[in-house]
């Protein structure tokens, strides 16, 4: 489990799957990230029990009032993602129901999944996709302090079109001193 200021990241349980599919339908979440709305209480409950049953993949959920509204997760080199990655490197990824967006929360979670990543399991490297036109994810990843990195074109997406995808990336140098040149505008009364 991970706490932030406003969020719990925990792993989703099967009684969950009817919050799941309240935000998990929305067909303007899933597609754009490259994945089909869940169709039914029952697809929900079979993502948690196989895709959010993986290591490290957390129900995002609210600390006022208890409910899951989103997912995020630390995908390795060994299991689904997007980024060509080496050992020691990681991909954030994430998505959050419509009626939480725009309040900060995704960057709120892949902040601390950055620290964890960092901190605690010592990666070197962490990567963030997302699919052209998801102007929102693009935007999680500049507020994260990702980097753009390439972008590869003519990608197969998991819903079978054809996508330009842009990679982000931040390495672990890169991480530090952000923190540090955050911690010195805290000190110095300039906030955050």
């Amino acid at each position: 489990m991970i706490e932030t200021e406003r969020l719990i990241l925990r792993p989703w349980q099967e009684s969950e799957a009817e919050i799941l599919y309240k935000y998990a339908r929305d067909p303007d979440i899933g597609p754009i990230a490259g994945w089909q709305p869940h169709t039914s209480v029952e697809n929900s409950l079979e993502i948690i029990r196989t895709v959010f049953s993986a290591p490290e993949t957390y129900a995002v959920v609210l600390k006022d009032t208890g409910e899951p509204v989103g997912s995020c997760g630390i995908m390795f080199a060994d299991g689904l993602h997007s980024a060509a990655m080496k050992p020691g490197e990681a991909e954030i990824g994430y998505w959050i129901g419509k009626l939480y967006w725009g309040q900060g929360l995704i960057p709120e979670a892949v902040n601390a999944l950055l620290s964890r990543c960092f901190n605690e399991l010592a990666l070197d490297t962490v990567w963030c996709g997302y699919y052209e036109g998801n102007n929102k994810s693009k935007r999680v990843c500049e507020k994260s302090g990702f980097k753009f990195h390439h972008t590869n074109h003519d990608i197969l997406s998991p819903l079978g079109d054809k996508r330009a995808e842009h990679f982000y990336i931040m390495t672990k140098e890169d991480y530090h001193i952000m923190h540090i040149n955050r911690e010195r505008r805290i000190d110095s009364g300039a906030g955050d």
